[in-house]
């Protein structure tokens, strides 16, 4: 056995070592997905490279490794309890796109694994497809290794395929861990399903094309897409017994323990939970890292069901205090090497994660102490099913998720009706899945342009001009690539070049057109594709444009002028708001058009009046400076470290645009601004609210749509100045007086009330029941509103301390009924709401409320004299004697 590498130490092993055979070493992508719809997060290494493999993108090199963060939840309730399952792992892979194949990818498996590890090459079993005569004979005949070492398995353990489309062999390689990983039987050996045999490597040889139907043709350009588990192979590499041991996770797990004042590998139980934490926290930690806020929804859901799975498990190790922020900070000094932006949003992660906890918290226990009670329910009706609307209740009222309810039901043996619960969960979607239409994809169908050529591209120009001259390359109706396009018909446009921003970073796309002589086509938007080309959407005005035209392409210059200033001003916004909130905020999105910005962030309660004008005066201060805005490409390293901003799970190019604002603001961005702040003119905040769990809102004016908003509430004020009867500049005195007439005006209003109550009730029959030691009072009244039939029946309820009054009242032919019991009635079963209840569809009505006081409303006056008798006859059966 070689020497014992840490985890840290092997992902740079491996990309080093790849890097030595010419492959391009690529950052780890975001975990969440970039233009793939099929992926919640990205769970495999090759999972963000499919453009590649699907020939949509060029690859920047035919040799490519990488190191991917990978997050996958199929076997959540798993977690904790196996030494194998985990959440968050990290995926080394390398990959070849149509470059080198077999023979390579094989040589440098066992290479790495033998030489560069130091692993013995005697414990190492290679498998291969039953029928690749190929890839058996490589690792026979090249690497060295006998045949009855060498494993063929069949399609469902060593081929690749997903439906029609490029599939493969597989070479997977086991490592054997030695007999006290074993099971025992004589005939273990690799593929037995205990932990002896153990596989660090997979080599998928991507070499044909599957229709789908069993038939396979050869491609002509094969792919190499590999994978290995970096915990996994340090598991092997340190020879410990599970990945929760391995040295980066171990020293979480021991930090869990000792905030949990108790020792690993003592109790079963509690290892469960320390297990569990530990993998939990690494996949919250790098999801918030990317950007992944906590939410009911996707991938937000996914981090807050981790989060409270992780703090629930704290509670049952008996943790009291918040601690998850503590492990986090663990996390990322331990990877932070790898990940630099974990240290970057350091502040972030921790106030997310602070801010959850503190929200479980407050819900969980009253939620616990419904789940119990809803169990003594269960045991009481014999049942062992908690029915979906009962979990839905937790879930939507007490924010309980129903996979903890079903957890911590599981552990007492009972269960949710989860398609009842969906049933519930449905119903209350229906209305917001209505709002959402769906629309085709950059206003065509998505495979319209996922069919054009990628070698394809569009150089945009427009940073320092708004006209230009340049070549079509292709055309698209909304339904197929075109030849040409013709007066009155819709589609897009691709060009060499083009000064027309695509939409992109939340700045939205050019308007303007794209004109010879003889014809003209109208962009209402430009959407970026795949492989940098861009697509100029819109419809031919008149005559017909082909592939291969020569046309001018111009940009709409005033549109794009107030774009620039919405956009330069939310880079001072950005800024400002770091400076007067706190380094935790980070942009989580944003908006930037032509008569407004949308700036999304992330802060955990509402600003106030002073901070928003703070706020506010810190960005005109900044415009009435007149700061030089420039603009410097970078290395996107040089640029971090120059102090420019980069923004959350953004996947940046090696080489970047830098946008400095004068001394006050620099960031990381492709759009276009504005050449001095003195151009935005002024900045107001005209709203700010919250739009998810900590992400607030704000939107804001610049320049000329500014203007025309002052002018708009100029306008509205001296329209409220004529209502009133004043000038504009004594409409706050005006109103104040008017506020003091109606409070006046009220009291006097409800004065009159009550003496036509008290009026009423002089003059009306009041009857009084005795019912087994308690009193009824009733009294049919006229003209008395509820409010009014509440005080009275607090009067009564006073003059009988064991009374319970029942009052109706008719105005304009609708009766109201009102109910309230004194505290000796109820102690006696008296449930006002119960009672209301019981007789309000006698008077064509119904109601309801609590065991002191209840109400309802009815439509048929003749019905009082049947609410008191069949009131009298309800107390006879429910109160206790």
């Amino acid at each position: 056995m070689g020497k014992k590498y840490g985890v840290n130490e092997l992902r740079k092993m491996f990309l080093d070592f790849f890097a030595t055979k010419d492959h391009l070493i690529m950052e780890s992508f975001s975990l969440v997905p970039h233009n793939d719809k099929s992926l919640l997060l990205i769970n495999a290494g090759m999972a963000p490279l499919k453009p590649y493999f699907t020939g949509q993108e060029i690859p920047p090199s035919r040799r490519v490794a990488t190191c991917q963060k990978c997050i996958r939840t199929g076997d959540i309730e798993n977690v904790g309890k196996t030494a194998r399952h985990g959440t968050f792992f990290e995926m080394l892979g390398n990959f070849s796109f149509g470059d080198y194949f077999k023979k390579e990818a094989i040589a440098w498996t066992w290479e790495f694994l033998t030489e560069v590890l130091g692993l013995p090459g005697d414990r190492i079993y290679p498998s291969v497809y039953l029928e690749d005569d190929e890839a058996f004979e490589i690792w026979q005949k090249d690497i060295g290794i006998l045949p009855e070492r060498i494993y063929r398995f069949g399609k469902e353990d060593n081929f690749w395929e997903h439906g029609a489309g490029p599939c493969g062999p597989c070479s997977e390689v086991y490592y054997d861990r030695g007999e006290r990983f074993g099971c025992g039987r004589p005939d273990c050996g690799v593929g037995c399903g205990c932990d002896r045999y153990i596989e660090v490597w997979n080599n998928v040889f991507t070499q044909f094309d599957s229709d789908g139907q069993g038939h396979y043709t050869e491609l002509e350009n094969k792919n190499i897409d590999t994978g290995m588990g970096l915990e996994r192979l340090a598991v092997v590499v340190q020879d410990v017994d599970s990945i929760f041991e391995i040295d980066t996770v171990r020293a979480l797990l021991d930090e869990v323990a000792r905030i949990a004042k108790t020792v690993y590998k003592k109790e079963e139980s509690k290892d469960i939970s320390l297990r569990l934490i530990s993998d939990h926290i690494r996949s919250c930690t790098f999801m918030i890292s990317d950007g992944i806020m906590p939410s009911n929804e996707g991938r937000g859901y996914v981090l807050r069901r981790l989060l409270r799975r992780a703090a629930r498990h704290g509670r049952m190790l008996g943790i009291q205090e918040k601690f998850l922020s503590k492990l986090a900070q663990l996390v990322i000094s331990l990877s932070c090497d790898a990940y630099p932006q974990l240290r970057e949003r350091q502040d972030m992660i921790v106030k997310v994660l602070e801010e959850e906890e503190d929200k479980f918290y407050r819900t969980i226990d009253q939620g616990l102490s419904i789940l119990a009670e809803t169990e003594a329910r269960m045991q009481e009706e014999g049942r062992g099913r908690m029915t979906g609307e009962e979990a839905f209740r937790l879930y939507d009222t007490y924010g309980f998720p129903p996979d903890l309810t079903g957890e911590i039901l599981a552990e007492k043996g009972l269960s949710i009706d989860e398609e009842g619960f969906s049933a519930a969960m449905e119903k209350q979607r229906n209305a917001a899945r209505a709002a959402r239409k769906t629309t085709n994809y950059m206003g065509a169908d998505v495979t319209v342009y996922e069919s054009l050529d990628p070698s394809l591209t569009t150089a945009f120009t427009g940073y320092d001009r708004l006209l230009d001259r340049s070549a079509i390359t292709a055309l698209t109706t909304e339904e197929a690539i075109a030849c040409a396009l013709t007066e009155g018909e819709r589609g897009s446009i691709i060009c060499t070049a083009s000064p027309f921003y695509a939409a992109m970073g939340g700045q939205e796309g050019d308007k303007g057109r794209i004109e010879t002589e003889d014809a003209l086509f109208i962009v209402e938007d430009v959407q970026k594709l795949r492989g940098d080309k861009q697509a100029h959407i819109g419809y031919m005005e008149r005559g017909m444009l082909k592939e291969g035209d020569t046309v001018s392409l111009i940009v709409e210059e005033d549109r794009r002028a107030s774009i620039c200033k919405n956009h330069s001003a939310t880079h001072l916004l950005h800024k400002a708001l770091r400076e007067i909130l706190g380094l935790h905020v980070e942009q989580a999105g944003s908006l930037v058009s032509e008569d407004r910005l949308r700036f999304d962030f992330t802060h955990f309660s509402p600003l106030t009046k002073e901070e928003i004008h703070s706020v506010e005066e810190l960005v005109n201060r900044e415009i009435k400076a007149s700061l030089p805005v420039h603009t410097d490409l970078m290395e996107v390293e040089e640029a971090k470290k120059s102090g420019a901003m980069a923004l959350f799970g953004e996947k940046y190019k090696d080489e970047v645009r830098v946008v400095s604002m004068g001394d006050f603001s620099k960031e990381l961005c492709g759009g276009t601004h504005v050449a001095n702040t003195a151009d935005i003119s002024a900045f107001k905040i005209v709203s700010e609210f919250g739009v998810a769990a900590g992400v607030r809102r704000i939107e804001a004016l610049t320049g000329e749509a500014l203007q025309r908003y002052y002018e708009s509430q100029s306008s509205r004020l001296m329209e409220i100045a004529r209502s009133l009867k004043t000038a504009p500049a004594d409409i706050e005195e005006k109103i104040l007086s008017l506020l003091e007439e109606i409070k006046s005006l009220r009291a006097e209003n409800e004065s009159l009330k009550a003496k036509i109550a008290n009026a009423a009730a002089q003059g009306a029959k009041q009857e009084k029941t005795e019912i087994k030691d308690i009193v009824l009072v009733t009294m049919s009244l006229q003209g008395v509103e509820i409010n009014e039939m509440r005080r009275l029946g607090d009067e009564l309820k006073e003059a009988e301390k064991n009374g319970v009054v029942l009052l109706a009242s008719v105005i304009e032919g609708k009766v109201s009924l009102m109910a309230t019991a004194a505290q000796e009635a109820m102690a006696k079963g008296v449930h006002a709401g119960n009672l209301i209840k019981a007789i309000a569809p006698l008077v064509g009505g119904s109601g309801g409320g609590r065991p002191n006081m209840a109400q309802a409303g009815g439509k048929d006056p003749s019905g009082i004299g049947a609410c008191f008798e069949e009131a009298r006859s309800f107390l006879e059966k429910t109160v206790r004697g």
